[in-house]
């Protein structure tokens, strides 16, 4: 059990932690994302309607530091068209001067009617086909090429041009903080992991105290219980051979029997319960075992009207414990025999699974509420219904549950229709 809740417990810590660092790992990323895409397109709006601001640039510098600078008398640029205030964006004066960008001006049919080259170094016109391409394939919008972002806008009647903007640093400033917060979160679920490892056994103390406080009562109130009951069916017996048959003494006699069953069943989850109970596990043939049990019930359905159809696979070997199988079935049957409706059919299937075997149980049923099934392998549940009727205990399923686990499997409760319910369960070679 110690082990259980610890790996419980480490399990939902590492997907709580991992949940968050991948949404905080995403957020970032896709932020940072938003934020270089939008410049980018920003840019290139500015770009093309200021194509003035852009002529190129290699003459408009000073030849050298002490030189003095102006603005060469045929420019096209205006004064105010420097001001780069109140603009949105990435904008300086500088960016006119930083900005490395290539323009394609082509007409409806992709055909190149006119490109400026003036402000890239890394595309030359025997390079621009391509690019051409791929402006025409995605028209008019923005696209990503070749380390580019683009904007393909119509400029005339007929005619569109596209604006290449290189994007080489916003795109390796992206990968790069990509990689480092990937790293980053990876590295923190490692350590997140390793902290919970070491300080679980903590974390779960108290709980894992309770509940072994909770399995000793029950184990000494079980062990105490055995002897009083063992007198008081012992003194019945003694009583009803002094008296003769009475129906008291044989209802008391038969309460005493239930409540040895019950502190039975109580002994055998507490010792399920252990953290690795004790199992006597040998090769058996499990459909002689499965045939030989449930034939055992075959008298007890007739009695009570129902029909027994077993189906089970022949020849199947198993790795487990015999005596758990066995009880299983038993359960299994047991309750079905309890719960079945009147003149039913209680079918068990025997069926070879990949790493072990698949033991089936279904009856039809009354009232079933589907709500319930979840909860039928919970200790001493019961549906209303039920503990009206003195039908057991609510506990034979749960041992049932705990048989399936130690065998490394599971057991399942579903209704494939509305008036019938259907156990399944899977054990896998120990």
């Amino acid at each position: 059990m110690i082990n259980k809740l610890k790996k419980k417990f480490i399990k939902i810590a590492m997907l709580s932690v991992t949940a968050v660092m991948v949404f905080l790992c995403a957020i970032l990323n896709i932020g940072n994302y938003i934020s270089v895409n939008g410049d980018l397109k920003t840019t290139l709006v500015m770009i093309s309607e200021n194509p003035g601001l852009f002529e190129e640039r290699k003459d408009e510098r000073p030849k050298s530091i002490d030189a003095p600078w102006s603005e060469p008398a045929d420019s096209k640029r205006k004064e105010e068209d420097w001001d780069f205030s109140g603009k949105k964006g990435p904008f300086n004066k500088e960016t006119l001067y930083s900005l490395r960008f290539f323009t394609l001006e082509f007409s409806g049919d992709g055909e190149l009617l006119s490109s400026n080259l003036g402000n890239i170094i890394s595309v030359d016109a025997s390079g621009i086909k391509d690019y051409l391409a791929a402006a025409k394939k995605k028209g008019e919008g923005f696209g990503f090429y070749d380390g580019y972002k683009y904007y393909v806008y119509k400029s005339g009647e007929d005619t569109y041009t596209a604006i290449f903007l290189s994007a080489f640093s916003q795109l390796r400033s992206f990968r790069n903080l990509l990689f480092v917060s990937v790293l980053a979160a990876v590295g923190c679920i490692l350590l997140v992991y390793i902290l919970v490892v070491l300080l679980s056994r903590k974390a779960i103390d108290p709980v894992v105290k309770a509940a072994e406080k909770q399995k000793q009562f029950i184990t000494d109130a079980s062990h105490e219980l055995k002897t009083p009951l063992t007198v008081i069916n012992t003194s019945l017996s003694v009583l009803e051979m002094d008296v003769g048959e009475n129906k008291w003494i044989e209802k008391a006699k038969g309460q005493t029997e239930k409540m040895g069953e019950l502190v039975s069943s109580l002994v055998t989850l507490s010792r399920m319960d252990e953290e690795e109970p004790a199992m006597n596990m040998t090769d058996m043939d499990i459909s002689g075992a499965v045939r030989e049990t449930a034939e055992s019930f075959r008298e007890t359905a007739e009695q009570k009207g129902y029909s027994l159809s077993l189906d089970i696979e022949e020849g199947l070997s198993f790795r487990g414990d015999e005596y758990m199988v066995r009880q299983l079935v038993s359960i299994l049957l047991e309750n079905a025999m309890k719960y079945t409706a009147p003149e039913g059919t209680v079918k068990l299937t025997l069926a070879k699974d990949k790493k072990g075997v698949v033991i089936t149980e279904s009856n039809p049923c009354e009232d079933l509420d589907e709500t319930e099934l979840p909860k039928l392998f919970d200790r001493f549940y019961r549906s209303d219904k039920a503990r009206t009727s003195g039908k057991g205990f609510g506990v034979g399923l749960s041992i049932a549950k705990a048989i399936a686990e130690a065998h490394k499997g599971e057991i399942t409760a579903s209704s494939p229709r509305k008036d019938v319910i259907e156990f399944k369960a899977v054990l896998r070679n120990i």
